[in-house]
């Protein structure tokens, strides 16, 4: 698992600011947009923000801040069958373990969450209307801010043409639905945090 040290950290993302405030990336967006929590553009024109502007704002918002945990796992689950995401999201909210999960259904929505969540590890259906999952992959792979980010494929259609374009598109392995889930646990290294 990936840490990062949110103790000394000066900037932070959107999707961190909203587990911060304990709101949804949208408000995060929206008042960055109206300019009420200032923020700052990388070279690659994503928004960070800064420890102190986040404290003013909080204070000026009446708003609670979270701490956030250097031990958090962050899961992007992307997959256009609704009972998928569902079912996945519960599964890690019920373990012994500090997951956060953010879900998305198509590729274009998951392609923008990657930027905002920041997730560690993407878990990503390959068979999706519009943009599909090899595509997804190939993006976040190829962008220099998420390329660290693990993707975990996923597929109904468990066929060797399908996990080596998977594997091509820079996924570290591909797995077949319905999955097991100590084997999604062990790949995830969570395997000693199931209830």
């Amino acid at each position: 698992m990936r840490k990062h040290s949110k103790s000394n950290k000066t900037y932070f993302a959107p999707g961190e600011v909203a587990e911060m405030l304990m709101v949804s990336p949208a408000s995060v967006r929206n008042w960055a947009s109206k300019g009420t929590l200032k923020s700052v553009s990388t070279p690659g024109g994503h928004r960070r923000f800064m420890r102190h502007e986040i404290e003013r704002f909080a204070r000026e918002k009446n708003l609670t801040i979270q701490t956030l945990d250097d031990d958090t796992l962050r899961i992007l689950v992307v997959d256009d069958n609704v009972q998928v995401t569902e079912y996945l999201s519960l599964f890690f909210s019920r373990l012994d373990a500090n997951v956060t999960t953010m879900k998305a259904h198509d590729g274009f929505t998951a392609g923008r969450l990657v930027q905002v969540f920041e997730p560690h590890v993407v878990l990503l259906d390959l068979m999706m209307p519009g943009l599909d999952g090899f595509n997804v992959c190939a993006q976040i792979k190829s962008d220099a801010a998420s390329k660290a980010t693990r993707v975990i494929a996923m597929t109904s259609f468990y066929v060797d043409a399908n996990v080596a374009r998977a594997l091509s598109a820079g996924a570290e392995c591909c797995i077949e639905k319905p999955f097991d889930t100590d084997q999604l646990l062990t790949l995830l290294g969570l395997q000693d945090n199931a209830l």
